[in-house]
């Protein structure tokens, strides 16, 4: 079995798949980062990195490039901004990518989540996500969503997901840390 104290988990530590994660990681003895800007409101707040102007400016994109990137309009708010920005942390310092949402016909995922997976993808990294539609885990392969039973297999990984986390998603999410170092 795995050292799981030698595992780094980050994260948004928001309500929903994020902290259904960072609860199996405290369970597992595994180290959590959770990435934030200043007045944003956090549901888990186990080792909270505010993320400064500086920093935030390194994840920074043209909103254009999310738009088109995920075949949808995001607003220019700054909230919506700095929330992409979080998201590009979260993904550049863990290795492998596990998320819970829905998949989309055309292969992004639906909301927030689905910047992540989009950056994952960009980026080369492992990538998971259990749809919540289908309520099956798939992993990108090769270009394409293939069925999967992923495990944690990286000393670091970003867990994200929907906000609206189903029994179902919450099961799997249990059910991962467990296939992992169970």
């Amino acid at each position: 079995m795995k050292d799981c104290s030698k595992i780094n988990f980050f994260s948004g530590g928001l309500k929903g798949a994020e902290t259904a994660f960072g609860e199996n990681a405290e369970k597992w003895g595994i180290s959590e980062v959770t990435f934030s800007f200043p007045v944003n409101k956090l549901t888990r707040e186990k080792n909270v990195m505010i993320l400064s102007d500086e920093e935030l400016e390194l994840g920074d994109v043209s909103m254009e490039i999310v738009s088109n990137r995920m075949g949808r309009r995001y607003t220019h708010s700054d909230k919506i901004r700095k929330v992409i920005q979080v998201i590009f942390h979260m993904v550049n310092k863990g290795f492998q990518v596990i998320a819970v949402g829905i998949i989309m016909e055309d292969g992004t995922v639906k909301g927030g989540t689905g910047w992540a997976v989009e950056l994952a993808k960009f980026f080369n990294r492992p990538l998971s996500v259990f749809d919540q539609k289908t309520a099956d885990w798939y992993t990108w392969k090769d270009g394409a969503w293939k069925k999967d039973k992923p495990l944690i297999s990286y000393d670091s990984f970003c867990g994200t997901g929907t906000r609206n986390l189903t029994e179902e998603g919450h099961k799997a999410i249990n059910d991962l840390f467990e296939r992992s170092f169970g």
